[in-house]
């Protein structure tokens, strides 16, 4: 029998659909196939005792979760090195299957899914998801910036995957400006969905103009449909509703300003500097800081040295490194207007936080002190650039040049 996939048309149901595309496996799509309708029939629940899609009908029997399956139909061909030519490549592409199912189609489903309504929308674990969302792409775009491909020389089954959930994320969701902070992630997406392969599968690929609004409807109420009225009942109230009609309606409140909106223009542009400095591999010192003396505009930007107050509590590694992400998770509503370097400093217990931020304004702006409780947790002292030893510690955080102060480096993390 031929190997039948049972779904709709999604996302998971075009990972096996691309790979039966590049290794010549025929797998059909389920004819007639209805969501909530043909899964949740007895012969479907044999398949998948859950009733989720996808599910692969195969002559040996049934294969459901997606990457499983996908993995199943690219084994099948292992003359086209889906799954890699080696031992080391096959481990790699699993890395890559893992990391961009953890690490990026989570993110993305926990930003997506509640603005349509499938999941309660609450508004600071949309900020966690789409920090979590930019670590994980920022990764990405790392890697992708000196390789064509995730694993060797030609498309693999982690490129399959990963692009498949890109795709979900850049219909709905990941408008450019979004993106664009990631130009490498963007070339290798742009590349491989028009390859042949995918475009089969996939089509034309058309990016989100906007963020969606949040739905209306709230997360597990269904929409009741209206009960019809009397026909005098009806009449009666369209009479009244007649003057409303007429009424000009008033117009919305324009959403207010951040007010580092209207701060005049300066001649640093803050895009611009974080793309120097994710794009800049080597001579760092000669091109990247030089590049942002270049760009510094004391009048348009301010530059603040951070020290925690508590770092007599920073007994454990990996506790410290989580409280900094944290904090640079909720940072994230200010992402527009700053650029951080926070490094944990220290070969052993207690360890030290100390950072380095470039905000928008002489100051640091009020919204920030006021909405993000970590930076009561520092002592904040306002950069002195006419000082050269402060102006070469700013040097140094930037670039986590190491010894820093005379001790190495435990971790630096970047907000950008």
């Amino acid at each position: 029998m031929a190997l039948v996939l049972h779904s709709t048309a999604n996302k998971n149901a075009n990972k096996t659909l691309i790979v039966s595309e590049f290794n010549g496996v025929k797998v059909e799509l389920a004819k007639d196939f209805q969501m909530g309708v043909t899964n949740k029939t007895p012969e479907f629940i044999k398949m998948n005792p859950i009733g989720k899609i996808p599910v692969l009908e195969t002559p040996d029997g049934p294969i459901f979760e997606s990457n499983a399956i996908a993995r199943y139909v690219a084994r099948l061909n292992p003359d086209k090195n889906l799954f890699g030519s080696s031992s080391i490549e096959t481990g790699q592409i699993e890395q890559w299957i893992d990391f961009s199912t953890n690490e990026i189609d989570a993110h993305i489903s926990a930003w997506f899914y509640p603005r349509f309504g499938i999941r309660a929308h609450l508004p600071p674990a949309e900020e966690a998801a789409i920090a979590s969302l930019k670590r994980g792409l920022e990764a990405l775009n790392s890697h992708l910036a000196s390789n064509t491909y995730l694993v060797g020389h030609s498309v693999t089954l982690a490129d399959i995957i990963t692009v498949c959930i890109l795709v979900q994320g850049i219909k709905a969701i990941l408008i450019k400006s979004f993106t664009s902070e990631f130009p490498h992630v963007e070339r290798y997406f742009w590349t491989l969905v028009n390859q042949p392969n995918f475009k089969k599968v996939l089509g034309d690929i058309e990016q989100a103009k906007s963020v969606p609004p949040v739905s209306t409807l709230k997360h597990g109420q269904p929409k009741e449909a209206a009960k019809p009225k009397p026909k005098e009942e009806a009449k009666k109230e369209a009479k009244k509703e007649e003057p409303k009609a007429a009424e000009e309606e008033e117009a919305p409140k324009p959403k207010a300003k951040n007010p580092l909106d209207l701060l005049p223009p300066s001649k640093m542009v803050l895009d611009d500097w974080k793309r120097l400095y994710s794009n800049t591999k080597t001579n760092f010192r000669e091109v990247a800081i030089k590049g942002f003396w270049d760009m510094y505009d004391p009048e348009g930007y301010s530059l603040w040295f951070c020290d925690y107050k508590y770092n007599d509590e920073n007994m454990v590694s990996f506790v410290t490194m989580n409280k900094v992400g944290g904090f640079l998770q909720r940072m994230d509503l200010a992402r527009k207007y700053a650029f951080g370097k926070m490094l944990i400093i220290g070969a052993e217990a207690p360890f030290k936080v100390k950072g380095l931020w470039l905000f928008r304004g002489t100051e640091i702006p009020k919204f920030v002190m006021d909405e993000c409780y970590d930076m009561e947790l520092y002592e904040w002292t306002k950069v002195d650039i006419s000082d050269e030893a402060q102006k070469e510690r700013v040097s140094q955080m930037i670039e986590d040049a190491e010894p820093f102060e005379g001790e190495p480096l435990l971790d630096a993390k970047c907000f950008k």
